[in-house]
């Protein structure tokens, strides 16, 4: 079963990424980090987040912990949805505190590293797996016929997928 069709309800999505539901919450309404498997349509219906969802929100989460504006975070987010999320799990975001650089080569953050002024890094890759292996942890839900998947692992799909293919 492709990892688009799991989806991950608000507490799941939130244990795996380390927030509240009230950020959570507040994310998906100003529209920082929607759910696009399915959005809220009226009291009583239940969210559901992608895998990539969740990522986004990790990383929303450790910026904010280290201390970048929550408009700053806004604008990297947009930045990566405009990217579509291409090779997410590949990329390095920077932030000097005010401004979200987008690293894909070890010569970009060499470059940002010159420039003297304090700077942090998120790795995408280790955000991804972060929530993979917590994401195994917890529960998913089929898209299709709204079956509970305990511990489903994204990743394993992914290898049953690549081992098919062989």
């Amino acid at each position: 079963m492709a990892s688009e069709q799991i989806g991950y309800r608000g507490p799941t999505a939130c244990a795996a990424a380390g927030i509240t539901y009230r950020q959570l919450d507040y994310w998906a309404r100003t529209g920082l980090v929607e759910p696009s498997v399915r959005p809220a349509h009226g009291s009583g219906t239940q969210r559901l987040y992608s895998f990539r969802d969740v990522v986004v929100l990790k990383i929303v989460k450790r910026f904010l912990d280290t201390g970048v504006s929550l408009q700053n975070i806004r604008t990297a987010v947009q930045h990566l949805r405009e990217c579509g999320f291409r090779d997410l799990e590949r990329m390095t975001l920077m932030s000097d505190g005010a401004t979200v650089y987008e690293c894909t080569s070890p010569d970009e953050v060499h470059a940002l590293l010159q420039g003297g002024q304090g700077i942090f890094g998120i790795a995408v890759g280790v955000v991804w797996r972060d929530v993979e292996s917590a994401l195994s942890q917890l529960h998913g839900e089929r898209v299709d016929t709204g079956e509970t998947l305990v511990g489903h692992n994204p990743a394993d799909e992914l290898a049953r997928r690549r081992n098919r293919a062989v």
